[in-house]
């Protein structure tokens, strides 16, 4: 009786805050954190207190402790890293809950919608070691690991929702978790639990950034299973992210560190900033894209299928080409709107309050699905975003234009009132059977500028 109580409250307050009821209720991403966090490389600290401060739109189902670049050996102590992050969010959550208007946790945290904050024992409960060795010669007998047990848990669970594995350091915990599957499962059970999986990898760490790429299990995971493992390799946005952050670190000083105890727990940079932070930016819901297509583009860069750096094996990778070319400059477009993203919520950790994100509404429709027309080539569509609103009353401005990375139209389309609610597409007379993507975005005047976005597919017809 309480736990309906509980449950009913919590989602009248979330409909209430969010204004938007369609939105309350949606689940959250699924993810798992694998990380090298360390002292002499502080940037897995940073992207992990901006992890919190986004609790409330991702489950985060694992955070595991292994080894990377900065590690070939786990250190026991480097794990309290990840507890000092978790016991901060502990500190600053009845801040951050006000963000929502949440007041109690859920006592059963299993399937999370947007805007719960999850207790910190939930996310204690799933703080675990991975391998304590890096490379692909730590995979196979012997080398089961709290964190490979878990992500074969968490993959069985009765759940239509993909689990992403976050790679923020070495994979071969998720190698490990393979592997078993392969040595004690059938074809098609081995099949089924591979395509649970998504992977979004910040490079490849499994190994020593000098040795050949035959050392890393990422490899073996690429090569081995193509067909069926969805795999992100990044050689862009984390660079992006890592070398801006560092030439912004200004910015980093006056609205990130010291604000809450969040603030007080993210460190200076060592070499870059937050290299690891695309990896679940990739995953946020905002609108923008469907992370099951690279192709999409996003607050995470961008990606499509080819071959790998390694030059042997094929995945989503944005290292050369048209994809780093798209990646790179998405990353330049919305770093300002991440990272007023990431400072509006550390007010929330300080002070309680702050500036929240628009609703974009197209037409009537205020969910953040991706919507699709298919008007006839030569036509006139009109896109009407003017229900559009700010749970904090702040004003709108508006900016519609063509994703053109993302469609098969390779022409210019012309958006008539581009920076208005309302707009006008017209659609090549020779486009049917492309496609092109129009993004609307939605961006306050709050302190911080907020913005919220809402993508249209277009797939012209004769």
């Amino acid at each position: 009786m309480y736990r309906s109580w509980l449950l009913l409250t919590f989602k009248v307050l979330l409909a209430s805050a969010f204004a938007v009821p369609s939105v309350a209720g949606t689940p959250k991403p699924r993810m798992v954190v694998l990380t090298d966090v360390s002292t002499w490389e502080t940037d897995d600290s940073e992207s992990l207190v901006r992890l919190m401060v986004h609790a409330d739109l991702l489950e985060i189902e694992g955070l595991v402790f292994t080894t990377g670049w900065s590690l070939d050996k786990t250190r026991d102590d480097f794990m309290g890293l990840i507890h000092d992050a978790v016991n901060a969010y502990e500190k600053d959550l009845p801040n951050l809950q006000k963000r929502s208007g949440q007041t109690a946790h859920l006592q059963d945290e299993s399937r999370q919608q947007i805007g719960y904050w999850p207790s910190p024992q939930y996310l204690r409960d799933r703080t675990v070691f991975g391998s304590k060795k890096r490379g692909a010669e730590h995979v196979g007998k012997g080398n089961d690991s709290p964190g490979s047990d878990l992500i074969i848990k968490l993959a069985a669970e009765d759940d239509d929702r993909p689990l992403w594995i976050t790679v923020w350091g070495g994979g071969n915990p998720l190698a490990q978790a393979v592997w078993k599957i392969q040595q004690n499962r059938s074809a098609a059970e081995l099949k089924k639990f591979l395509n649970k999986l998504r992977v979004y990898t910040i490079t490849d760490q499994d190994r020593d950034q000098r040795t050949p790429f035959t050392d890393s299990s990422h490899q073996w995971l690429r090569r081995e299973f193509e067909k069926d493992l969805f795999f992100i390799w990044d050689e862009c946005a984390w660079k992006f992210q890592n070398g801006t952050g560092k030439r912004n670190w200004p910015e980093y000083e006056t609205h990130i560190q010291g604000h809450g105890n969040l603030g007080a727990v993210y460190p200076k940079y060592k070499y870059g900033v937050e290299g690891d932070t695309p990896a679940f930016l990739h995953l946020i819901p905002n609108g923008l894209n469907d992370p099951d297509i690279p192709t999409h583009g996003g607050w995470g860069g961008h990606a499509a299928w080819g071959v790998a750096a390694d030059n042997e094996t094929r995945c989503f990778t944005n290292h050369a080409g048209e994809s780093k070319a798209a990646c790179n400059a998405l990353e330049n477009h919305f770093y300002p709107a991440t990272f007023n993203n990431f400072a509006a919520r550390m007010d929330w950790a300080k002070k309680g309050i702050g500036n929240r994100n628009p609703v974009v509404a197209i037409d009537e429709d205020r969910t953040l699905d991706i919507l699709t027309r298919k008007p006839q080539q030569g036509s006139q569509v009109i896109l009407d975003a003017s229900n559009s609103s700010d749970p904090d009353g702040d004003q709108l401005t508006f900016h519609w234009w063509v994703l053109s990375a993302a469609g098969t139209l390779k022409q210019d389309v012309k958006i008539s009132n581009s920076k208005s609610a309302i707009a006008s597409i017209d659609v090549p007379s020779d486009s049917a059977g492309k496609t092109f993507h129009v993004i609307c975005e939605v961006t306050d005047n709050g302190t911080h500028n907020l913005s919220a976005y809402r993508r249209i597919i277009f797939e012209p017809t004769k």
